[in-house]
């Protein structure tokens, strides 16, 4: 299994048959502190209450326990699977992402962590061609995942997805128009995903979701081919060559370090000056629209990109 690019690809997959992977006979449920269901190191949290009873937020999911807990919880209780290596460093990456949403979704959702070096046959049954993986199971069915690093707000998007489609109650449905130009960023489409956020700012010019979306687009086009360690070691032996901060950035933001990368393009906006400061102020800007201006870390950022202004 070949370690992917950090760039994220979007994917929707179809219909898995998971017979081969199902109980002959409907076990006995499993306690949480069954066995394979013991907590993922010090990234798991205290058992919540769901709908489904008492469940970890983070779990261990294994090829032998992957039928009498993940199957099983699945039937009441949205199980998202995290498909990992030790040696991934993408999934080191995303998983801390999917371990905060997990604590914070109070038991209404389960994360279940692979490790796919320790698991093959369920990696293959799954088939994973790629990690980091995520995908979802729902009363016992796959649903529509993503490979790659993508933006905390894409895995929020990722997350009630899901819940939505295990019939748990999570935000009012939103406007068509936004479903339809988020599903063509995540099934990776995106000239019709810009096309449809563009539509919506001219009817809805301060629709801040569908400045986001088309943020995002932005986003993915820029960072499309660029190999992220050749990225970060060049911003990291140059401090001045602000083509590489602008991408190193892009790529941090991807990869769940938006903070990182709010700080990288101040410390930028401070060295340079003229057009090339104007630069890197809009290129912030841009990353600040993704995230959108409720998230703590742009409300910072942009308190420090002030004080460096002015």
């Amino acid at each position: 299994m070949s370690d992917p690019r950090t760039t994220p690809s979007i994917f929707t997959r179809g219909a898995v048959d998971l017979g081969a992977l199902r109980p002959a006979s409907k076990p006995a449920p499993s306690g949480p502190a069954g066995a394979g269901a013991a907590s993922a190191g010090p990234a798991a949290s205290p058992a919540p209450t769901g709908p489904g009873g008492p469940a970890a937020a983070v779990i261990d999911v294994t090829e032998a326990n992957f039928q009498t807990t993940v199957l099983q919880l699945s039937m009441t209780t949205p199980v998202i699977l995290d498909f990992w290596a030790d040696w991934c460093e993408p999934c080191k990456q995303l998983s801390p992402v999917l371990e905060k949403l997990a604590a914070e979704g109070g038991g209404s959702w389960v994360l279940g962590k692979v490790d796919v070096d320790a698991n093959p046959r369920l990696a293959q049954a799954l088939r994973v061609q790629g990690i980091p993986m995520v995908v979802a199971l729902v009363g016992g069915q796959l649903v529509e995942g993503f490979t790659g690093v993508l933006p905390e707000v894409e895995v929020r998007r990722y997350v009630d997805a899901v819940l939505k489609a295990g019939g748990v109650e999570v935000a009012p449905p939103e406007d068509p128009r936004m479903d339809a130009a988020d599903d063509a960023l995540m099934s990776g489409d995106l000239d019709a995903a810009e096309a449809a956020y563009k539509k919506i700012l001219a009817e809805s010019p301060q629709d801040r979701a569908a400045e986001s979306g088309l943020a995002q687009v932005e986003l993915y086009r820029r960072v499309a081919g660029a190999d992220a360690a050749s990225v970060l070691a060049r911003a990291a032996a140059d401090p001045d060559d602000l083509e590489a901060q602008r991408l190193a950035a892009d790529i941090e933001v991807l990869s769940g370090q938006a903070p990182e990368a709010y700080e990288r393009l101040v410390a930028a906006v401070k060295r340079s000056t003229g057009d090339d400061r104007d630069a890197v102020r809009k290129h912030l800007l841009s990353l600040f629209a993704v995230a959108g201006p409720d998230d703590p870390a742009v409300a910072s950022a942009r308190r420090a990109l002030a004080r460096a202004l002015f």
